[in-house]
């Protein structure tokens, strides 16, 4: 970790916040193509080629899950290969993923293109953005991660309608191809120019530079964290509470058109992702004050009386009131782990940390959906559904809050 009475944090000169720069511009093109740009795929491709969703939708599944499997193994490649080279890699796998969607005539195409863009969460995912992010930033890192994070939601405020909007023009290939153009040169100049370690970062507790050739043993770590209470603490909470929320805002739509007509519906949306950039922007401003435990159980809670208040009432104007509170805390859900890691975790294990926490959190949160359409499938109407994710988002808030033993620095080695 740098120290932080030899940095001023606060000053725009500081060259952390132009790595800040180059991490959110990573999080927006990663997103953006490779989570919320699934729904054009799904669409642009069973008109293009005539394939059923179950198609294109298996592929998507297959994506996250290796993907989950590969950020366990962050840590070991970024003493491998350095950061920049993971970066890079990543990004020429998105790259080469996109241009693979725009091009690709056979099924095995897609499950490649989705392949490899399972390596491009690997270079240019959260776990790396976490992991650099928490080197240059002590004091500050709160908003550090929020500014960088907001490119997530940017880049599905912004990629997806602009998507939208050139396939209705030049067509899905040509616009595929334009966005990672612009995707390259807006990317790669950035990563090659300001990522890095800082200067000042000691060595890893086994005594080589951590972006060097040898590093502590990772699978030791590992070990040491699956068996560490503390480490499911931070982990289950977040793994539950992503559960509730990927089921309800894959579901949000079909549950509020009936009530409140299509456009209000997609207005719904809008105002949820809006205020997650809010929600993001307004906890890095004191979240590096706060208990970060604290702060991500009132988030849940705040979630959790959301959905509650959405299943009482049919008022359009409260309906939008609950999705407006909701989204506050989306996008922090994905800020509290590297902060609460590092704190109780340490900087010695926290790349294998976020990889491994990360990978328990995809997998699980993956079930959201289909556990919502279930419950709904069975009850017959949201009411069941959305009433289990209260309770899901509440057990996550008592989860989160204890606290096993004292604060524990976990030892590499």
């Amino acid at each position: 970790m740098i120290a932080a009475t030899r940095v001023d944090e606060s000053s725009l000169h500081y060259r952390g916040w132009r790595v800040v720069l180059a991490c959110f511009l990573m999080a927006f093109f990663m997103f953006g193509f490779g989570l919320y740009g699934q729904g054009v795929y799904l669409a642009e491709l069973q008109r293009a080629h005539g394939w059923p969703g179950t198609l294109v939708s298996a592929a998507s599944t297959f994506s996250f899950l290796l993907t989950a499997v590969l950020v366990i193994f962050t840590d070991d490649l970024l003493a491998r290969i350095g950061l920049r080279s993971l970066i890079l890699c990543g990004l020429s796998a998105l790259g080469a993923s996109t241009v693979l969607l725009a091009l690709l005539q056979t099924p095995w195409q897609l499950y490649l293109a989705y392949a490899l863009m399972s390596v491009g969460w690997t270079g240019m995912g959260t776990v790396v953005i976490a992991t650099v992010l928490n080197s240059w930033f002590e004091r500050r890192r709160g908003l550090a991660l929020s500014l960088a994070y907001n490119g997530a939601t940017c880049g599905g405020i912004v990629l997806v309608p602009l998507l939208l909007t050139l396939s209705g023009s030049i067509g899905f290939r040509s616009a595929m191809l334009a966005a990672t153009l612009a995707m390259m040169v807006l990317v790669l100049p950035v990563v090659v120019i300001f990522t890095g370690w800082p200067t000042e970062m000691p060595p890893t507790p086994g005594g080589d530079s951590f972006d060097g050739g040898t590093a502590v043993p990772a699978v030791h770590s590992r070990k040491t964290l699956l068996a560490n209470a503390a480490f499911w603490t931070m982990v289950l909470p977040i793994a539950i509470a992503l559960l509730a929320q990927m089921g309800f805002i894959i579901h949000q739509v079909t549950f509020l058109e009936p009530l409140i007509g299509r456009a209000s519906a997609g207005l719904a949306v809008t105002i949820m992702a809006a205020m997650a950039v809010v929600g993001r922007l307004s906890l890095g401003l004191f979240v590096d004050r706060l208990d970060p435990r604290l702060a991500c159980a009132a988030s849940m809670t705040s979630q959790a009386a959301a959905l509650f208040v959405l299943l009482q009432t049919t008022n359009p104007t409260v309906l939008l009131a609950c999705c407006a509170v909701y989204g506050f805390s989306i996008g922090n859900m994905i800020t509290f782990p590297p902060l609460i890691i590092q704190r109780e975790i340490g900087a010695s294990a926290f790349a294998a940390a976020m990889g491994l926490g990360t990978s328990i959190s995809g997998i699980v949160s993956a079930f959201g959906p289909g556990i919502v359409g279930l419950v709904r499938s069975v009850t017959g109407d949201y009411t069941s559904a959305f009433a289990m994710c209260v309770v899901l988002d509440l057990v996550a808030t008592a989860v989160v809050l204890w606290r096993p033993g004292r604060r524990t620095k976990l030892a590499a080695s």
